[in-house]
């Protein structure tokens, strides 16, 4: 479980980091990642998507579960003031422990690397 401060509630939050963050995909989820100036002392924080398509409530809660406990250590090497959306794709409902692991962070670290000029 992630702690209050953590967590991503107001649907505002989730809208800035997928409109204003940067993204990276892979194979069975997308990260949304937003860091903001310093003047946001808040900590790392955290949101997850997890739609019908994936499956059911029962596949989707089931990833979501994962999905958090992936990102709960995850969340200490980001700087304050970062926001992240994890959004799972379909892939995500069938693909092991260890897959979600090394996509999230393979995700990350796209995330996070300087963007290349063109």
């Amino acid at each position: 479980m992630l702690a209050a401060a953590q967590r991503l509630r107001r649907s505002s939050d989730f809208a800035a980091a997928v409109r204003g963050g940067r993204r990276s995909g892979r194979g069975t989820v997308v990260v949304h990642l937003l860091v903001d100036e310093p003047a946001q002392a808040f900590e790392a924080r955290a949101g997850f998507v997890v739609s019908k398509a994936v499956g059911n409530a029962v596949v989707r809660n089931k990833v979501q579960r994962r999905l958090r406990h992936l990102v709960r250590p995850r969340l200490n090497d980001l700087p304050s003031g970062t926001t992240l959306v994890v959004r799972a794709l379909p892939a995500a409902a069938t693909a092991s422990f260890e897959t979600l692991g090394a996509d999230l962070d393979a995700a990350l670290t796209a995330a996070r690397s300087p963007r290349r000029r063109r």
